[in-house]
């Protein structure tokens, strides 16, 4: 979709449909035509938030959405009121939709809109039918000069990870990933394969590959910001493109959804992308561990043990706890190379999804002053996270029997917190936090990503970086 902006009226663009928002016990800014005002005072056009009503005035469509209170509208309800309108939108059979952006409202609420409309327009019709009535432009109106080239940026990384997130595990391998972060521009790219990172002494993430005939990858994309002078960031993320649960079998009943497995390495992947075009004055180093967790004669078995690059030794009670074997060695990887703040995204616990369900994101860190980072930005971006607590007491749950720890503990309390506990142990002295996705990462509900793949995490990792 294209996005541009102009200082002209909505009526001298040469959009189908014209966008007005309303705030509650506020009028219409600019009654075109005489109209809108009227459908508002008779009760058809509504104030509250994501209420609508259709109109025509001067030869031209006119949506009117109701924004709530003025005081609650953040960028946030700009997201949601900007997919309410495009849903109506589509139905219209919308080409050109141009919102009159609400009067005195900031950078941040104009980006909302942006983004509401670019998310909600998305469909994934790789093996569908092309749409014939998608909106093709949104023109942004306003009485001073907008940006809106930054938004539009990163909303469309977001939906390049939702691509990845939505394609089929056959499609979507780990070569296959390795193979998009060739096509990114703007940075250095690193790859791995099976034997590289036997080699490399990743025996944990090795472990997990070994019983797939898909060869697994170590993807590390780099980013050097010109004019960088803030700490190296590890953007960690956990690419399982296809997890039936390995020996320890998951139950079949919505296994095809474990292709979405690997959206934390999606949403870094897409993030370094994003900070690139934006040409954000940070240093980044990506690392993605993509791999499949499979059965086969050659899997891990539950009781192995193996040493991870740190040479940490790993008892392997299940087999389905792959995810944190992954990143272990991805962590270490990142410290490796200059990471001075660290942070992972990962699909890694359905504890997680049972604790906060799909509103919030798990955060659990080892600073408190970089915890505090990764909130504000999720808070920015729209993309909630709730912070969990550590202590050593989780310690004692995964110390293992046999190797120094286990990957998961028989007593099953505290699931997504002592998942995060063992990933602590690879962070060492770097700040550290770990985002758990899983309720988030799909099928989210969100008015502007509801179903399918969500992109989450893209947005909070780039605000993350232009807050480095």
């Amino acid at each position: 979709m294209r996005v541009t902006s102009t200082t002209d009226a909505p009526t001298a663009t040469d959009a189908d449909t014209i966008v007005v928002g309303v705030f509650e016990d506020e009028g219409i800014a600019h009654d075109h035509g005489g109209g809108l005002q009227a459908l508002v005072d008779s009760g058809e056009a509504k104030r509250g938030l994501r209420k609508l009503a259709v109109t025509h005035a001067e030869g031209r469509r006119y949506v009117i959405v109701g924004l709530g209170g003025r005081s609650d509208f953040d960028p946030e309800r700009a997201r949601v009121a900007a997919a309410a309108v495009v849903g109506r939108a589509k139905e219209l059979g919308t080409k050109t939709l141009c919102w009159e952006v609400p009067h005195h409202v900031g950078d941040a609420h104009v980006a909302g809109l942006v983004e509401g409309t670019l998310l909600a327009a998305y469909t994934y019709r790789e093996f569908k039918e092309p749409e014939s009535d998608g909106i093709e432009a949104l023109i942004l109106s306003a009485h001073h000069a907008l940006d809106a080239t930054a938004a539009a940026t990163v909303a469309g990384f977001v939906n390049r990870a939702r691509d990845l997130q939505n394609r089929p595990a056959n499609v979507l391998t780990p070569t296959a990933l390795a193979e998009r972060a060739s096509e990114l521009e703007g940075v250095s790219v690193e790859v791995l394969d099976g034997a590289g990172i036997r080699a490399a002494g990743m025996g944990a993430f090795a472990a997990v590959a070994q019983g797939s005939y898909e060869d697994a990858r170590l993807i590390t994309v780099r980013y050097d910001g010109e004019g960088a002078t803030g700490p190296v960031l590890g953007y960690v993320g956990k690419a399982v493109t296809f997890d039936s649960g390995g020996i320890s079998i998951k139950p079949a009943a919505k296994m095809h959804e474990m292709k979405f497995d690997m959206s934390g390495g999606a949403a870094v992947l897409e993030a370094v992308g994003a900070i690139a075009a934006l040409k954000l004055p940070v240093r980044v180093a990506g690392v993605i561990g993509a791999t499949e967790n499979l059965p086969s004669g050659r899997s891990m078995k539950p009781g192995d043990i193996v040493r991870s690059k740190s040479g940490v030794s790993i008892e392997i009670n299940n087999t389905d706890a792959e995810g944190r074997l992954v990143l272990a060695d991805c962590l270490t990887h990142a410290i490796e190379l200059g990471a001075e703040r660290l942070i992972d995204l990962a699909t890694l616990t359905g504890a997680m999804v049972v604790a906060l369900g799909k509103t919030y994101a798990g955060l659990l860190a080892s600073d408190d002053a970089w915890a505090a980072a990764v909130e504000s930005a999720g808070q920015r971006a729209g993309e909630l996270n709730w912070r969990l607590p550590l202590h050593v007491e989780y310690d004692e749950q995964i110390k293992g029997r046999y190797a120094d720890i286990v990957n998961s503990p028989a007593d099953r309390g505290a699931g997504g917190i002592t998942a995060a506990q063992f990933l602590k142990r690879f962070a060492g002295d770097t700040p550290w936090a770990h985002l758990d996705i899983a309720g988030t990462a799909y099928d989210n509900k969100k008015p502007y990503t509801p179903n399918g793949g969500a992109g989450f995490g893209v947005r909070t990792l780039v605000e993350l970086a232009r807050g480095a």
